[in-house]
């Protein structure tokens, strides 16, 4: 079977799907790989390291003639390069990416409509034996850490306290909320640049996480019973529940220098955490790092892919932090779709096995239709057990 890898088209962009060292243990698995010229430029891996992987350099045409397709960005998540992309897919081949199915499933539905067989690894499910495939985990936490750089960066005053000849510098008070990956990878980082963390998530699980990183962990009046799915994904709440939330979040975050929001709900609008009011009630000069900013944000007041200042306050909305370390989450993503790729291939692909968890979940489209329950659902489809056969 021949694998290939395209260059990214989506703007800013720089992660590439797989790097020279992910190579080798392809082709010993059998698979003939062609990455389309200059793929991995952006993330500092040229075509030579390529070549010396193993690889053959082709162009993008003979790429997307390959068997299989391996990307970053495919479907809704390629944005406007989707429809040049979509153009050249064919019956039977089949695509492995980050889709945003759950989010955007119409363009799922018209990779279904030419007959590609699409894989998602955003659907890759938490279980143990697919750690190594997770991309969400192995992005989200570089992302954390790339977030609080950005923060300390931005904050008119230095993160760790400091005691010299001159007096003594307190240290910058820095919240975290949300305590998924990206937020432990962000706590992490806020403590080794020597700030005073606090984090809080709406799931009263992650407690022992947080306070094992050497943070509090801000604990509110609320009953949290139901904040968690399957997975060990937050779950959405009703608007009273936000209300009375961010009413007893206010005094923490007026207090604090930093603010790093990454709450998101897989497939949903991200919740509003801090309002524009709380803002205004945050000393000048603070920071707000809303990593959910493409999902609507966190915060009432950021706009995406910019920085605003509102009474002060610096908002940043950064759209695609895990593509500023290219070099790093390239590896980690590589690492991820190769596993995957890996597994198919042992379970027989280009056949398809239902049978396989793993498989199974991240399944969008065969045959000509959407698959997969969830985003059948998202796409306004009957059910596939519900549709009458002739």
């Amino acid at each position: 079977m021949k694998v290939a890898v395209v260059k990214e088209r989506f703007p800013g962009e720089r992660r590439v799907a797989l790097v020279p060292a992910a190579i080798p243990p392809l082709i010993k698995a059998g698979l003939e790989v062609v990455v389309e010229e200059s793929a991995g430029l952006a993330a500092g891996f040229l075509d030579d390291d390529y070549r010396a992987a193993g690889g053959r350099i082709g162009t993008r045409d003979e790429a997307f003639a390959a068997d299989c397709v391996l990307t970053v960005r495919t479907a809704a998540a390629a944005g406007d390069a989707w429809p040049a992309d979509r153009d050249r897919l064919r019956q039977g081949q089949i695509v492995i990416g980050i889709c945003d199915p759950l989010g955007a499933p119409d363009a799922c539905l018209e990779a279904a409509e030419r007959g590609v067989t699409l894989f998602s690894l955003e659907l890759v499910p938490r279980i143990t034996r697919a750690q190594a495939m997770d991309v969400l985990s192995s992005q989200a936490n570089i992302a954390g850490y790339r977030a609080v750089l950005l923060a300390a960066t931005a904050l008119p005053r230095i993160f760790p306290m400091m005691t010299t000849a001159a007096g003594t510098v307190k240290p910058a008070k820095v919240l975290i909320l949300g305590a998924g990956v990206a937020g432990l990878q962000a706590i992490a980082t806020a403590k080794r640049l020597g700030a005073q963390v606090s984090a809080y998530d709406v799931r009263p699980a992650v407690k022992e996480q947080v306070q094992s990183l050497g943070a509090k962990f801000v604990e509110l009046d609320l009953e949290t019973g139901s904040s968690e799915v399957a997975g060990g994904y937050a779950k959405a709440m009703g608007e009273e529940f936000y209300k009375k939330q961010r009413e007893l979040l206010g005094k923490v975050i007026a207090d604090s220098d930093v603010v790093v929001c990454t709450a998101l709900i897989p497939g949903q609008k991200a919740p509003t955490l801090v309002t524009r009011e709380m803002v205004t009630k945050m000393k000048p000069g603070s920071v707000i790092v809303d990593m959910a900013a493409e999902r609507g944000g966190n915060c009432e007041a950021t706009t995406c892919g910019e920085t605003t200042v509102v009474d002060g306050v610096t908002i940043l909305g950064p759209t695609n932090l895990p593509a500023e370390v290219a070099t790093h989450t390239s590896q980690l993503y590589a690492r991820n779709i190769a596993t995957f790729l890996t597994h198919l291939v042992k379970l027989g692909l280009p056949e398809v096995s239902l049978d396989d968890e793993i498989c199974r979940d991240t399944l969008v489209a065969r045959g000509g239709q959407l698959v997969h329950p969830k985003v059948r659902e998202r796409a306004g489809l009957a059910p596939l057990d519900q549709i009458a056969t002739p």
